[in-house]
């Protein structure tokens, strides 16, 4: 730990220069950060760096998850909503299956449950890339709210489809009548346990004596426990944080003061900032461990490439 406490602080230093060169190139700042991570696992001697997915999925996932629920406008998602929704749920799938059909037709011995399982990671859009880039481009309000509300929409359903195609892949069986149950109880599911909850917090933060501090703190705990509470129920833990923070962000003039509001948004804009970075930056730094994971299955890095493109 004491040995990789300069490197992780190294890293938040790196972060905070290429966001400033990345606002002074007018390029969007995670496409730097991948770029950079990329660049600084060929340096010799560093830490190699392992990721746990649960490590992503927990402690990364639900606060940049949170945070953008309460950015976006809840009156343009709530106007465009049929939009939004055929984008982060149908157009997900179908892009989905087509990386399955493709990667089933042009890479040998890959199956399509394997292909759904690509499909579901890579056909979701980023929530914060789109922000990024939506700032150097000039678009209609209405545009960037349906974009931005896709884009926080899409985790929930790709990360179904992964589960399916890896239940698939696991036990070589796909039963479609389990399978829409199992749909149905995470969408509702993890709907209705982000609204309930979401309640009962902005109850605690209107009844308990608080002050700016302990709101920040309770809107910390709250993604967590969202996610947390809907993933030990089987339920969809990315709807449960979507739905509880849009619910919170709508009625936070009713239980945040003024004050609480403005630290809050300032807490909550470095924090992001940094576990954002953190992730960008992690991607690129998975290089060495992919190239020789692909070298230990026989696999040539220029083969692995072009299937990539």
């Amino acid at each position: 730990m004491h040995e990789q406490l300069p490197f992780m602080l190294a890293l938040v230093a790196a972060i905070v220069l290429i966001e400033m060169l990345a606002t002074k190139l007018r390029i969007a700042y995670p496409v730097l950060l991948v770029v950079a991570g990329l660049l600084i696992s060929f340096i010799p001697g560093l830490p190699q760096v392992q990721v746990d997915p649960d490590m992503i999925f927990f402690i990364f996932l639900p606060p940049l998850l949170f945070e953008a629920a309460w950015s976006i406008s809840f009156k343009e998602m709530k106007k465009w909503w049929r939009i939004i929704s055929s984008f982060a749920f149908l157009v997900v799938f179908f892009s989905a299956l087509a990386v399955a059909v493709l990667t089933n037709y042009f890479i040998p011995g890959f199956t399509l449950a394997l292909g759904f399982l690509l499909g579901g990671i890579v056909s979701p859009p980023d929530a914060v890339s789109t922000g990024a880039i939506t700032r150097f481009v000039k678009i209609s309000k209405t545009t960037s709210a349906i974009l931005e509300g896709e884009s926080l929409l899409n985790d929930a359903s790709s990360l179904i489809i992964f589960r399916f195609a890896l239940l698939a892949v696991g036990t070589g069986q796909f039963i479609l009548q389990d399978a829409l149950l199992s749909f149905s109880w995470m969408v509702i599911g993890g709907v209705g346990i982000g609204l309930l909850f979401g309640w009962l917090f902005m109850q605690a933060h209107k009844r308990l004596p608080t002050e700016p501090s302990s709101d920040i703190a309770l809107t910390l705990i709250e993604p967590y426990f969202l996610y947390w509470i809907a993933e030990h129920l089987h339920s969809s833990g990315v709807l449960a944080v979507v739905s509880g923070g849009l619910f919170l962000a709508n009625k936070r003039f009713v239980f945040l003061s003024g004050e609480s509001r403005v630290r809050g948004y300032n807490f909550w804009e470095a924090f992001i900032f940094i576990i954002n970075g953190i992730v960008f930056m992690l991607i690129g730094l998975e290089l060495p461990e992919v190239v020789a994971g692909l070298h230990a299955d026989g696999i040539p890095l220029t083969t692995a490439i072009n299937y990539g493109f």
